[in-house]
């Protein structure tokens, strides 16, 4: 197909949040009362919509429509403080942290008919499901352009997770897995790199036929690492760990949207998803299940699967190429300068996973610390404003705060 090759200029993020107790690290079911306080203290500028998961250890902040890294990450920034501030007012830290550190037990489920029923149908794979991911949505024309482009972000979804990494540890121990959320996701049907669909009514009637085989509670449900809105025009990703700064968060948000201009741009020239060049396959679902495995084993220290000749190669090349291929997109966007901060940062001083095994080797407890203080930590290279000239506020906007209800 050849899509409309309209400006992708609209962002929004959802961050989700563990709460934990501030003297020895372990979840706290403290989800409503941060959650009423937050809104209390509601600042009369705050667009950030704060809302439940399914445990009563978690929160999420989910920031407005944005046209711009600076103003997303003014937004983000504020979110943070704002939960923060609420947790310690009801005897908690906020941890930015993909599964607790530390962990004593389950917590309830937060009350409601959805999370009821998530419950009743996962049984024990939801009863201690205590993850939190960073979803970047990116607003996009309409859903048939929305599938196409996910078929061409299938093959970098696993990069994203190896930058995005942050959660080793689980029950006190370390798992050896820079991204324990992954393995975790991976228990329900239907995860991973989404499968290439023509069309969007194909891959609705795919849904609609997991749906009615019982294995997903509705529609919304789907496990897949990007996917289109139900109900906004817009691809989320999926993908990303929680982000240990709002840096991070930011990085997950610019690559996001240069590879859905770069999508944008490979659909205009004609060019399908999955038409493999010399010496390299069709990106098939067994080698791209590989490829998540091995940026949730790994995340940037170690071997990553190039998903197009499926073979192992170190990690940082995948990211290497991820940027060659994005560069265009992100200097349209003005968002290279902080691309390349951050990514530099990463090589510097490790991903969110091995910063936490940093602070205190087979100390879970220390990592808590370490997250605590990244939580508010500063953002730094966003572009100001000004910078931000390539953007059309008209575009599609993403659901950054509009309330769409997620699966956990």
């Amino acid at each position: 197909m050849t899509a409309t090759p309209t400006p992708v200029r609209t962002l929004g993020v959802e961050e989700e949040f563990l709460l934990v107790h501030p003297a020895d690290g372990t979840p706290v079911p403290y989800a409503g009362r941060v959650l009423e306080r937050a809104e209390q203290d509601r600042a009369a500028d705050d667009r950030t919509v704060y809302k439940p998961e399914l445990l009563t250890s978690q929160v999420e902040g989910a920031s407005g429509v944005c046209t711009g890294l600076a103003e997303l990450g003014v937004q983000l920034a504020n979110g943070r403080r704002a939960l923060a501030g609420a947790a310690h007012a009801s005897g908690a830290l906020l941890l930015p942290s993909a599964t607790p550190p530390l962990s004593t037990g389950r917590v309830p489920t937060t009350r409601g008919e959805r999370f009821e029923q998530i419950t009743a149908l996962y049984a024990d794979v939801v009863a201690d499901y205590q993850v939190c991911g960073c979803h970047v949505h990116v607003g996009i024309p309409d859903r048939d352009t929305a599938v196409a482009v996910v078929n061409h972000l299938r093959p970098w979804l696993p990069t994203l997770l190896a930058l995005s990494v942050n959660s080793p540890y689980r029950y006190g121990r370390d798992t050896g897995y820079a991204s324990r959320r992954m393995l975790e996701q991976r228990a329900f049907p239907g995860s991973g790199v989404p499968p290439v669909f023509p069309s969007a009514a194909a891959q609705e009637a795919e849904v609609a036929r997991l749906v009615d085989c019982g294995v997903l509670a509705d529609p919304q449900m789907t496990f897949w690492l990007a996917r289109p809105s139900l109900r906004f025009p817009t691809v989320e990703f999926r993908t990303a760990d929680a982000a240990a700064t709002v840096d991070e968060a930011l990085l997950q948000a610019a690559l996001s949207r240069a590879l859905v201009h770069t999508a944008l741009d490979d659909l205009t020239a004609g060019r399908e998803a999955g038409r493999p060049t010399a010496g390299e396959h069709a990106v098939g679902e067994q080698v791209a299940a590989a490829a998540v495995w091995s940026a949730a084993r790994y995340g940037l220290r170690g071997p990553a699967v190039d998903p197009w000749r499926g073979i192992p190669v170190p990690a940082t090349s995948m990211v290497r190429t991820l940027l060659r291929r994005t560069r265009p997109a992100l200097e349209a966007a003005g968002d290279l300068g902080l691309v390349q901060e951050v990514l530099a940062r990463l090589a510097a001083v490790g991903t969110g996973a091995e910063r936490q095994r940093a602070a205190g080797p087979d100390d879970p407890a220390a990592a808590v610390r370490a997250l605590a203080a990244d939580a508010l930590r500063p953002a730094a290279g966003a572009p100001s404003p000004a910078d931000d000239q390539d953007t059309d506020p008209s575009a599609p906007a993403p659901v950054g705060a509009r309330g769409e209800e997620h699966p956990p």
